[in-house]
């Protein structure tokens, strides 16, 4: 029975890139919900390190960020029992279906990929094949997992369209062979702001260090963080228009600690700045500490992680087999 029902559930994949580490905006505004959704959905995350290499990278650092971004996922809550969870180059399928859907991709819609116009420009000395047919290769990572759902951002609604379109034209082609992905647009998470600069989203790329929040920030960093955040001249915390700075603390505390507007303004009342700046900062570290937790156990447990990694890569594998099995038949290829 408990098959049966997990057959039912509709398969959401998500491909999370080794790059370093997770904000504090990210992990608010999307991470944060995985875990829900593994309730709810059959859940398949990959950590993307076959997408890192379209621009150059150390080989050591690709490695290193590569395992740490898989335990970081686990230590934000994805359950390996639950959902799967693998790294892309460990299952072979991937680059095999890229080559099989590049066939049934046009170069006229490649061309048109955004994200390739910004990173060639971005790179210019290394515009190579690969980032161009990259969104092939995603088209891939979805459609041999059958999935139903995506979670994407405005930034991958363009890729999400293309892995649709190019399973629309093999189904076309040779009967029903993929699910027709839809986008997961998730209950609006928390858009959370820069410190420094609240007028716009944190992110890693922020020009001032003191803007983003890292999930593994130690607290110390995170409470130095809060308190030099950018405020306004009001003294009053109280959530409204043209409070930007103050607007975006309260997000973030009400994120952690679950309290409104309307209790975080009265808990404050009378209060400084200083004051809710230290208290936003301090929820923060508390409500961050047991992932920093859990993240040194894992990393200090090289064994266990492989272990995962290794059941998760062998669990994707047997999907994506029976996919690309189907994809070769009907194609014309000789099976072996």
């Amino acid at each position: 029975m408990e098959n049966q029902a997990q057959e039912r559930k509709k398969i959401i994949f998500s491909g999370i890139q080794p790059s370093g580490q997770i904000t504090l905006g990210n992990y608010l505004g999307a991470v944060r919900n995985w875990t829900q959704l593994q309730e709810e959905y059959r859940c398949i995350y990959s950590i993307v390190n076959m997408h890192a290499i379209t621009v150059r990278q150390d080989p050591a650092q690709l490695r290193q960020r590569t395992l740490e971004a898989y335990a970081l996922i686990l230590a934000c809550g994805i359950d390996p029992e639950k959902s799967i969870a693998f790294i892309q180059s460990h299952v072979k399928e991937h680059a095999e279906a890229n080559w099989a859907l590049a066939c049934y991709t046009q170069f006229g819609e490649l061309s048109r990929m955004t994200q390739f116009k910004d990173k060639s420009a971005k790179n210019p000395d290394n515009i190579n094949a690969g980032l161009f047919t990259y969104p092939v290769l995603m088209a891939g990572d979805i459609l041999l997992y059958q999935t139903d759902l995506v979670p994407v951002g405005l930034d991958q609604k363009q890729h999400l369209e293309l892995a649709r379109d190019v399973a629309i034209r093999f189904n076309g082609q040779h009967g029903n062979t993929f699910v027709v992905p839809d986008g997961y647009f998730p209950k609006v998470g928390a858009k959370i702001a820069s410190l420094q600069d609240p007028t716009k989203k944190m992110s890693k790329s922020d020009p001032n260090p003191r803007g983003c929040v890292y999930i593994l920030d130690p607290p110390e960093t995170i409470l130095k963080k809060f308190k030099s955040a950018v405020t306004d001249s009001e003294a009053q915390v109280a959530y409204r228009e043209g409070k930007d700075g103050i607007n975006n603390l309260m997000t973030i505390y009400s994120c952690v600690t679950g309290e409104t507007f309307e209790q975080i303004e009265k808990d404050f009342s009378g209060k400084g700045y200083g004051d809710f700046k230290a208290a936003v900062g301090q929820a923060v570290a508390d409500h961050l500490a047991p992932i920093r937790d859990q993240y040194a156990r894992l990393m200090a447990d090289k064994a266990y992680l492989e272990s995962c990694y290794r059941a998760g890569a062998q669990k994707a594998s047997r999907i994506a087999g029976r996919t690309l099995e189907k994809v070769y038949k009907k194609i014309g290829f000789l099976p072996q």
